[in-house]
């Protein structure tokens, strides 16, 4: 009931600890505080939140427009509400290395488990689209110098995300990741790899956790769990797949409304009031509150 009784700290050491275990980490993206309830009821070993997706919500394009207070709000909204860690999208930083070591902290407070920096210029741009840029090695190296000195809980895991391989190739991917784990960087997601080879060669190249992303209508290959784990691939996300299951629906049901009048043909493809009710705890919600009014001294 309310928020989840593991404190933050523990949860990322539990982070820590399954990234140590060797065995690929599944990370669905919450687009909702309910959708990240459903993620840990299915069984998932972490929570994603998608800087895309933040700002899809907001009505607003994936393109550096959103603020760290925002960020931070709704990372601490989804990482109350559930026992699983939760990993945030925390874009370039939100300004300069004095800026980066801010939005650390501010993440940390609330309560997240890990969140990656990455290396493009501002403004960014989605990961998979054309037309990014990126830095230089020094800035990209002081982004994560800072964020590594920033963090108070030594168990907060800081990610370097590098975008360098759309615009210069694999071996100035791996060469820009092995820069940024020797600047400090826990894990090293890169983004935007074209096929199961280019994950296999990142993951000869260096000693810490690596992530793959697997958005929908993207750059890569859309591998599954079994082909990542076998290459040594640590953690996997899928940032907008809930995001964009839901609008789908969302949207077929609006059709079906203009062009029917009703959404009785609709009803049967609802997630039921029952298990909604049963998702947010309905009943133990209701027992606290009986328990307080029928308290008699």
């Amino acid at each position: 009931m309310l928020y989840s009784t593991i404190p933050a700290a523990d949860k990322r050491a539990g982070f820590r600890q399954l990234l140590d275990s060797g065995t690929l980490l599944r990370f669905p993206g919450a687009f909702n505080p309910l959708s990240a309830n459903l993620i840990q009821q299915k069984g998932f070993e972490g929570v994603y939140i998608s800087g895309a997706v933040i700002a899809a919500d907001l009505g607003l394009p994936d393109i550096g427009l959103t603020t760290l207070t925002e960020v931070a709000n709704r990372g601490g909204q989804i990482s109350r509400m559930t026992d699983l860690p939760t990993l945030i999208d925390a874009d370039t930083g939100f300004g300069e290395p004095m800026n980066v070591a801010r939005t650390v902290q501010t993440l940390e407070d609330a309560g997240v488990a890990g969140l990656h920096i990455e290396d493009q210029v501002n403004p960014k741009r989605c990961g998979h689209l054309d037309g990014k840029a990126v830095v230089d090695s020094d800035v990209a190296i002081r982004r994560i110098r800072a964020a590594a000195d920033a963090r108070r809980d030594p168990n907060l895991l800081i990610m370097a995300r590098t975008d360098i391989r759309e615009i210069d190739g694999l071996s100035c991917a791996i060469d820009r990741a092995k820069a940024l784990v020797d600047a400090g960087a826990d894990a090293i997601f890169p983004e935007a790899m074209r096929d199961l080879s280019e994950f296999e060669a990142m993951r000869s190249a260096i000693d810490v956790p690596i992530l793959a992303n697997m958005t929908e209508f993207g750059k890569s290959e859309l591998l599954t769990t079994e082909q990542l784990a076998n290459v040594g691939v640590n953690i996997v996300i899928y940032p907008v797949s809930l995001l964009r299951l839901a609008m789908a629906a969302a949207e077929r049901g609006l059709d079906t409304l203009a062009a029917e009048g009703s959404l009785n043909s609709e009803v049967a493809s609802m997630q039921t009031r029952a298990r909604l009710y049963e998702l947010n705890d309905y009943a133990a919600y209701n027992a606290f509150d009986d328990s307080v009014f029928t308290f008699s001294l």
